[in-house]
């Protein structure tokens, strides 16, 4: 980086939190520090920004916060910058791709969650995770406001053809990119993690170039492009790494903190 870091933008699972959701005692010291420092911090993720409710008292986030990729965009107190929705036309197009790949649909709306099985996989844990239940319906019944949708499938092969299948039936007119590997996102255009950057770099006048960007799988790769750092996990795949500066240990072995404590605060105590 050409000056000093001005914001640390972090991905939350698989990032900020281990595998079993888990914000350790280390990472919120962290955020503290860099606090102390005069860096702002910010988080982005696929989650909704109500998923990422209980992270905001112990890191006192006061940031702007990015659920659905930066499909919407909210203040800490839950009051609306942005939301960037999806079209019909796009959501019978996914929805279609989705089901031939024999994946399974979600449906997020600005306000809601849909499934059509209450015990397909990954339902009971995205739950557990996000903290509220969805709604069980027939997701092609709610084609407006949608901001995101998610194909499921435990088959990670079948995924990354889904992904890419996505990506070519869509080409620039919406995001398609996998958060998890069991989950394919697509969003609108600009709802993506590198759009996140830029919408910061306007809202908080803090020049990209002036960014930290952390994330462990393939769609915070945009961001890392945009950022004048980017920090992936330990646990990320090699493509991921590859994109990204530094590398640090994985989610599980105090990776965010560490990678934080080596590479902008520069205090490593492990």
């Amino acid at each position: 980086m050409s000056g000093p870091v001005q914001l640390v933008l972090a991905d939350v699972d698989g990032t900020l939190v281990t595998q079993d959701k888990i914000l350790t005692p280390r990472a919120i010291r962290a955020v503290h520090a860099l606090r102390d420092r005069g860096i702002g911090f910010a988080i982005t993720s696929g989650r909704p920004p109500r998923g990422m409710a209980m992270l905001i008292e112990p890191l006192a986030l006061e940031l702007p916060i990015a659920g659905f990729n930066g499909g919407v965009l909210v203040h800490p107190d839950w009051s609306v910058i942005d939301t960037k929705r999806l079209t019909h036309a796009q959501v019978d197009t996914v929805l279609k791709i989705i089901r031939d790949h024999g994946a399974d649909p979600w449906i997020y709306t600005s306000h809601d969650w849909f499934v059509s099985d209450w015990d397909a996989p990954h339902v009971s844990r995205e739950e557990w995770t996000v903290k509220f239940a969805p709604r069980v319906d027939d997701v092609s019944r709610h084609l407006d406001d949608v901001v995101k949708i998610t194909g499921v499938s435990d088959d990670l092969k079948l995924m990354q053809k889904l992904e890419k299948d996505l990506q070519e039936a869509l080409g620039k007119t919406a995001s398609a990119a996998c958060s998890q590997p069991y989950y394919v996102d697509v969003t609108n255009r600009d709802a993506n993690k590198g759009g996140v950057v830029t919408t910061l770099e306007t809202l908080l006048d803090i020049p990209a170039s002036a960014m930290v960007t952390m994330g462990d799988q393939p769609n915070d790769m945009l961001m890392f492009a945009k950022s004048g750092m980017s920090i992936a996990m330990g646990q990320a795949n090699d493509t991921v790494k590859a994109a990204a500066t530094h590398v640090t240990l994985s989610c599980e072995d105090e990776g965010f903190a560490i990678g934080l404590e080596r590479y902008v605060l520069g205090n490593v105590t492990a």
